[in-house]
């Protein structure tokens, strides 16, 4: 194999496959595979829909996790972890190459805490809706709604409800208003058509 700047090199090469004693060469050596393995574990996830799950320990007492949909999604599906178990002794993993510490325990607690505010907020605005529901008691339209029945948590939603129907009124009048072409003679309309 001819290298560009006219050296040879030796190509890729067959390894035999044991320790590698250079601490140098085995830490290189385990920085390459590892971003391989995780490669490889990410094309399976890809390619078959399989939930993937990889942790690595280095040498030097390191933890390196890749893991699709995450680490902790597989093995919340085939290990039952008790929460309290998973939350005494947080270690700092290694993503899967990005070369950033995470702490997946601080992001397993912020992702709980995000749907615990998702399912807050999906409760609320049902309750919003039920509450326009009951002040529109009987009228035709929900627009027609009465206004002093709602809430201060309603108004808001009311108000830009409002606005949404004063845009599409408008959008629809102007594309009424606007002048249409004229009518093209029988004639006209054969020649675009060929």
């Amino acid at each position: 194999m001819v290298h560009p700047l006219g050296r040879t090199s030796m190509g890729r090469q067959r390894i035999e496959i044991r320790r590698i004693d250079n601490k140098e060469r085995r830490q290189v050596t385990f920085t390459k595979r590892r971003g391989g393995l995780f490669k490889k574990a990410s094309e399976l996830a890809l390619l078959t829909g399989a939930s993937v799950a990889v942790v690595v320990f280095s040498p030097a007492k390191h933890v390196y996790a890749f893991g699709h949909p995450s680490v902790d999604a597989v093995l919340r599906s085939y290990a039952s972890v008790p929460r309290e178990a998973a939350a005494v002794a947080p270690v700092p993993v290694h993503g899967g190459g990005g070369g950033e510490d995470v702490d997946l325990l601080g992001l397993r607690l912020a992702a709980d805490d995000t749907g615990a505010q998702v399912a807050a907020e999906h409760a609320r605005m049902r309750d919003v809706a039920a509450r326009i529901v009951q002040a529109k008691a009987g009228r035709r339209f929900w627009w027609e709604a009465d206004v002093d029945a709602l809430g201060e948590a309603e108004l808001p939603e009311f108000i830009t409800a409002l606005k949404k129907l004063r845009d599409n009124v408008g959008r629809h009048a102007n594309a009424l208003l606007a002048p249409q072409p004229p009518p093209l003679p029988l004639q006209q309309k054969q020649r675009r058509r060929r």
